[in-house]
């Protein structure tokens, strides 16, 4: 964020909202960007070797010329919003920037390995597999590191299940996992899937975990606790020190959800905290492409007391060479080989590349934006100062209507109505990667969607490819494929 960015006015107010209009066909035209099914289709013969019961005759496929297929996905780009088209400022889901030059590291022709391939013949891919996990490791203060889990979800069933397999190796069969109540809905569906009742803390006046519920929750029933730090209200634990003793003390585990590491780069580090256990989202942490399905990546590290129960196979370096092997207690696969590849490429790409004090820079960075759009937004800001992330609260105002009206005003809105503890909550997390003229324009959109009338963020958006849709429908009906649209 430099001066040289800055598009305010000369009172420091951010000026005019942009107004925005987003690729579309026109409403009132009996025209829209047809599906590849609704174009010209080509009957195909279909020659397989497989049994009759398992084909069809004839396959109609669209007959496309490349520029065709070129256009027709071009539009539907365009018809679409993301980071290439402006900010995304989703609370707790890290939505930066990814550089071009992690997809040319990752397309090179060296990169496309087999994974069955017998270790002496891919001595590059296994350093740097071995590599990456070392420098996790370093960055998360966590002795090994398992690159298997392919999602940060993933991460945490996996992480828990090594929790349960170390109190198991114990003869410890402990039935609860505590989680504060501002922590990601994974955190409990993984305590959850991993067989624990899950123990529900709720948060302190300051929105920081309370320590008389924790002490009152703590029993020897008690398996881990699953921790954000800094949390989702983007505030850093202060006792956290107090916090892993009191749950070793019971003999518990400390498990980091890694979802805020973006805000600790080069600065602190969970295991230097008393954490046990932790998951890394490269996706939110180390710029590798975020959702769309996957694949993704969600390593596990864990302290040397755990390491034995990693999934298998996990790599290691002996007598100057690189080799897979089973650890002694491992809780068996989560994932194929050493995971998805490609995005383990990336991130080992984009650490390599920015070093320590890149890392320290992004993290920097990001506090700074955070507080700055915190502060300038007129808005009710609970709590602070913050690290990478602020909650916002839109007061009387529908959260959600706020929302839809900023897309208006051609930025993506934040995560909203969550957590819960502030009401009508906008959960901002502006990232490291946007200039200050970005966040002055996150500001006037802010504001502007906020004072415009009721029924104009009602009736919000209006200006973008799609309307305002019907999200319980959505949700509870979904149309996820062509065939699915017949239906309707």
């Amino acid at each position: 964020m430099t001066d040289d960015d800055a598009d305010s006015t000369s009172d420091g107010t951010p000026g005019e909202p942009l107004r925005y209009d987003q690729a579309r066909w026109t409403e009132d035209a009996d025209t829209y960007e047809p599906l590849l099914a609704e174009k010209t289709l080509d009957t195909v013969d279909v020659d397989s070797p497989l049994p009759d019961e398992l084909t069809r005759e004839t396959l109609e496929l669209p007959a496309l010329a490349e520029p065709e297929l070129a256009r027709h996905y071009t539009r539907l780009s365009a018809m679409n919003y993301g980071v290439e088209s402006g900010p995304v400022p989703l609370g707790s889901c890290t939505m930066k920037h990814n550089p071009a030059f992690i997809e040319d590291v990752a397309a090179t022709p060296a990169g496309l390995v087999h994974p069955d391939r017998v270790g002496e013949t891919v001595q590059g891919t296994l350093e740097l597999l071995y590599r990456l996990q070392d420098y996790l490791g370093r960055i998360g203060g966590m002795d090994a590191v398992t690159l298997q889990p392919p999602a940060g979800a993933a991460g945490e069933f996996t992480g828990i299940r090594i929790a349960r397999a170390f109190h198991r190796a114990d003869g410890d069969e402990r039935s609860e996992v505590l989680i504060p109540d501002s922590a990601h809905g994974t955190n409990f569906a993984s305590a959850a899937m991993a067989g624990y009742d899950v123990v529900t803390l709720p948060s302190g006046e300051d929105g920081r975990v309370d320590l008389d519920a924790l002490e009152a929750a703590l029993s020897g029933e008690t398996a881990a606790l699953m921790l954000t730090n800094p949390n989702t209200l983007g505030l850093f634990e202060r006792d956290i020190r107090d916090i892993a003793e009191m749950v070793h003390d019971v003999g518990g585990l400390l498990y980091y959800d890694g979802a805020n590491l973006n805000a600790l780069l080069g600065r602190a580090r969970p295991g230097d905290m008393g954490f046990d256990v932790m998951h890394y989202n490269v996706h939110k942490t180390f710029a590798t492409p975020h959702g769309g399905g996957g694949p993704g990546a969600g390593p596990v590290g864990v302290t040397d007391d755990l390491a034995r129960f990693l999934p298998d196979p996990h790599v290691r370096k002996t007598d100057g060479r690189y080799e897979r092997y089973t650890p002694e207690g491992t809780i068996g696969k989560v994932h194929g080989y050493e995971g998805n590849w490609l995005v383990l490429v990336k991130a080992f790409a984009y650490i390599a590349r920015l070093g320590d004090a890149g890392l320290a820079d992004a993290s920097a960075k990001a506090v700074l934006n955070a507080n700055y759009l915190a502060e300038r937004i007129d808005y009710e800001v609970p709590f602070g100062p913050f690290h990478h992330e602020f909650v916002a609260s839109a007061g009387e105002t529908d959260a959600a209507d706020v929302a839809k009206r900023m897309l208006d005003y051609g930025v993506h809105p934040p995560t909203t109505k969550w957590p819960e503890i502030v009401d009508e909550a906008l959960m901002t997390e502006p990232t490291e990667s946007e200039s200050k003229r970005t966040l002055d324009q996150l500001t006037a959109a802010f504001d502007a969607a906020r004072g415009d009338d009721e029924a104009a963020r009602a009736d919000a958006p209006e200006r973008t490819a799609a309307r305002r849709i019907d999200q319980v429908a959505a949700a509870r009906n979904p149309r996820l494929s062509w065939q699915a649209l017949e239906d309707v």
